[in-house]
């Protein structure tokens, strides 16, 4: 299938400038001869000085956010334009403290993969259900119905360079994973989904990532499974050493 892993690290509301280029400059080193593509998603404030820092090397940065207009009157927000301008490979699109916290819908994420696309940027489109979603058995029609949604007007070529995180709410910061069985078969629905939108191409093509509580121990179980492709790394991806393990999972 040739699709290359993904470690991507969610810092969250963490770390400032200063703390997140002593970081980099630490982790350079350790992932430069990785096979999985190294992704730091950081705060705005340390996206300019996480860029030069990396400068160079293989680790690639992120943004957790954008808004879905080019400029206007959104107070404390940042556009696609902006995060272009700063040479950002990456933008986490509607990951699930997003929704919770900040009144996300499936919609807005549609309007801002669609803008992410607009600006060169790459989106990694976050889905997932709450535990009682989960308990009502009702896990593979939300994240179809998420993913549907998250995609409606991209094309082929737009499906093909995005990434889908497949979140469990209630695996996020709790400490609890999904087994590998689970987050295999969730990311087989999106697979499928994608497929029936778009063609086995396409659903070949494109890199489905899991998230909630990822970390060292239990990332080269998850990366191996068939149709997961790496991994959304939260707290883990704090902590050089941890996340250099997460990164070089096959070693």
């Amino acid at each position: 299938m040739g699709r290359v892993k993904i470690a991507a690290g969610n810092w969250k509301m963490n770390k400032t400038a200063k703390e997140a280029v002593e970081f980099v400059q630490a982790l350079k080193d350790k992932v430069a001869g990785a096979d999985a593509e190294v992704v730091t998603g950081v705060p705005f404030v340390c996206i300019p000085s996480v860029k030069k820092a990396v400068e160079g090397s293989n680790i690639k940065v992120a943004a957790q956010n954008m808004h879905w207009e080019e400029n206007g009157a959104f107070t404390g927000e940042v556009s696609g334009a902006m995060l272009a301008d700063l040479e950002v490979n990456y933008v986490i699109i509607g990951h699930s403290e997003r929704r919770q916290y900040f009144a996300e819908t499936d919609e807005t994420v549609n309007k801002k993969v669609h803008a992410a696309f607009k600006y060169g940027l790459k989106p990694i489109i976050c889905v997932g259900e709450s535990l009682t979603q989960r308990e009502q058995g009702v896990t593979a029609e939300l994240v179809r119905y998420q993913v549907k949604i998250a995609l409606l007007g991209l094309s082929a070529e737009q499906v093909k360079e995005a990434v889908i995180a497949y979140e469990p709410i209630w695996a996020i910061g709790t400490g609890k994973t999904a087994t590998s069985e689970q987050a295999q078969e969730v990311c087989a629905v999106i697979r499928k989904v994608i497929e029936e939108l778009y063609g086995k191409d396409v659903a070949d093509a494109i890199r489905i990532l899991y998230g909630g509580s990822v970390k060292a121990s239990n990332a080269a179980e998850l990366f191996n499974m068939s149709d997961i492709d790496g991994g959304l790394v939260g707290g883990a991806s704090l902590q050089v050493d941890e996340f250099d393990k997460i990164v070089n999972y096959n070693k």
